[in-house]
């Protein structure tokens, strides 16, 4: 069916949803009722004061209710009713797997994770799915599953709160037919990696996500990219990108990303849109222009950003790409060779435009580590690189290398490489939504064994709070249409973002006046205040700012899924 097809379909679908809802009800007849409430309806207009009715996992009907009741009932006057939030950029995935309820991100009113930052649950071939069972930290799990549809129907199955939906990876697509060889795809290669985005698509991924500063995802050229970018395009795909540099080739990825949009027709996205390294703080302004100029021209591009000033990955973002070719075994391996050791460490200190160097770009003393394997290493969690290398009497670039090996893993780290002055820029931008780049684990069990990224608990309570109501750089209405409508509008999601009779009833009520992040570098696992209530397809998950086990999260699919047709 071609994607215009598609759309009408979809169309007659909504339509007849909102025609069931605007039925007449008899009182009685509504599950529940949210009484009293500031209800704002996710597009940005200015909110009202009226009751909304849920019917099994629908909006039934918004507006002077009171002559008819609910099964269950919630006086909600003085607090805000709204969509519930899109996660332009989750690593929930694997999280979820150990528990459903999504706890950080519930307790902020997220409704929708969206995974597939480069790399993606699937598809998996049978190395793939060994090296994913290998390469598991505390949270275990086995691989039932093969496609990138498969995972997410297994993650609804275990049972989840939020809805999931997600992007193919393009360095999943690498790996699955080229692997970690620093080269071009082969035309064959290429023709089954552009056949796995048009499966991907079918089952309703949003379309084609890649990371492009790490290795092998790096090995892609861009014509590699606009080829999947296309198989995704026949299906309404969007193209989102953690563009190849954000630092000092800031606009050539920009540029990148822009030309990619341009050659497909697809929609695309920038991933945590930032400008990294302070020498790199000042090219946030000609970004702007650029994007916004593309905007002009008639191309769709957006961006996500979280409301921090540290990002978080792992030491590999340290080291040169040539090192890590091979994957993780050939890159810990090169690494105990004196002589590689040598080279390895004198390209991290110097300036370069070739690779993207958290290393330089952050500095040891900037750079905080957060998660290890090995549990003889956790006591390092919350220490920086540089006071471990002091400690050991080491350089700190012999310490990152010590520590992958060591560990066995890429190590997570925090680098604090961003300005607040800009934060507050991009907050100001009407194309920018807001994503975690997060899992979204629980205060508890596990979960504690590692640090985390205070983003991870407190990114979507902190622009709420700090930005819109301490700091008043945007209206509240304003926030909420680009925590609901507008990522919603910008991945194809038709029924989901407003609060509107027929959509589905994922809402969040919250107390604008409390909500508040607490997590902090120093104590991150602290969940955020202020969210009173949280419904998911219908089914009240949060009640009073607690959680209640429900797990009604479904798959959230995209406008090539062939369950449309």
């Amino acid at each position: 069916m071609h994607a215009y097809q598609r759309i009408v379909v979809r169309v007659i679908l909504l339509l007849t949803c909102l025609a069931m809802a605007g039925c007449s009800s008899a009182p009685g007849d509504y599950d529940v009722i949210l009484r009293g409430g500031t209800v704002y309806d996710g597009l940005g207009g200015a909110p009202i004061t009226a009751d909304v009715a849920i019917s099994g996992d629908q909006i039934a009907k918004i507006g002077d209710l009171r002559d008819f009741r609910g099964t269950d009932e919630f006086d909600v006057s003085g607090l805000a009713v709204a969509p519930g939030f899109i996660n332009m950029l989750s690593w929930a995935n694997e999280t979820l797997i150990e528990d459903g309820r999504g706890m950080s991100d519930i307790m902020q009113g997220v409704t929708l994770e969206i995974m597939g930052e480069g790399s993606s649950m699937g598809p998996l071939n049978e190395t793939m799915k060994a090296q994913l069972l290998n390469r598991q930290g505390d949270i275990r799990y086995p691989v039932e599953w093969t496609t990138l549809g498969e995972y997410l129907e297994f993650l609804v199955r275990k049972g989840i709160s939020p809805n999931v939906a997600s992007f193919v990876g393009a360095t999943t697509l690498r790996v699955h037919e080229v692997g970690y060889d620093d080269r071009a795809a082969t035309a064959e290669e290429l023709t089954r990696m552009q056949d796995l985005v048009r499966q991907a698509m079918r089952e309703g991924a949003l379309g084609v996500g890649s990371s492009l500063i790490y290795a092998p995802a790096n090995f892609a050229d861009t014509d590699e990219l606009i080829a999947l970018v296309r198989a995704a395009a026949e299906y309404d795909g969007t193209y989102i990108s953690h563009i190849r540099s954000e630092g000092n080739r800031l606009e050539e990825g920009i540029q990148e990303l822009i030309k990619i949009a341009s050659l497909t027709g697809a929609p695309a996205e920038i991933y945590h849109l930032k400008a990294s390294g302070k020498e790199n703080w000042h090219k946030l302004s000609n970004v702007f222009d650029m994007i916004e100029d593309a905007r002009k021209a008639g191309l769709f591009i957006t961006a996500d950003m979280y409301t921090y000033t540290a990002g978080s990955t792992g030491l590999n973002a340290t080291m040169p790409l040539w090192v890590q070719e091979g994957g993780h075994a050939a890159w810990v391996e090169r690494l105990q060779n004196p002589a590689i050791r040598e080279r390895v460490v004198s390209e991290m200190k110097q300036p370069t435009n070739e690779w993207e160097n958290f290393y330089r770009a952050a500095g040891p003393e900037n750079i905080l580590l957060v998660g290890f394997r090995n549990a003889a290493l956790r006591p390092l969690v919350g220490r920086t690189l540089q006071e471990v290398a002091d400690e050991r009497g080491e350089d700190p670039a012999v310490t990152a290398m010590d520590l992958v090996i060591e560990d066995d893993s890429r190590v997570d780290a925090v680098y604090f490489l961003m300005s607040e002055e800009n934060i507050r820029r991009k907050i100001v931008k009407d194309w920018i939504s807001f994503g975690s780049d997060a899992g979204a684990p629980a205060a508890e069990g596990l979960f504690l064994e590692s640090g985390r990224h205070p983003r991870t608990y407190g990114n979507f309570a902190r622009l709420l709070g700090r930005y819109v109501r301490d700091e008043e750089l945007i209206s509240l209405e304003e926030a909420i249409r680009r925590l609901t409508s507008q990522p919603a509008a910008n991945v194809g999601i038709l029924d989901r973002g407003e609060l509107r009779e027929g959509f589905f009833a994922d809402i969040v009520v919250f107390d604008p006046d409390r909500i508040a992040d607490n997590a902090s570098f120093e104590e991150p696992h602290q969940y955020a205040t202020g969210v009173r209530h949280v419904f998911v397809n219908g089914e009240q998950v949060l009640e009073n700012g607690r959680h209640t086990g429900a797990t009604p999260g479904r798959i959230v699919r995209g406008p090539g899924w062939d369950g449309w047709l």
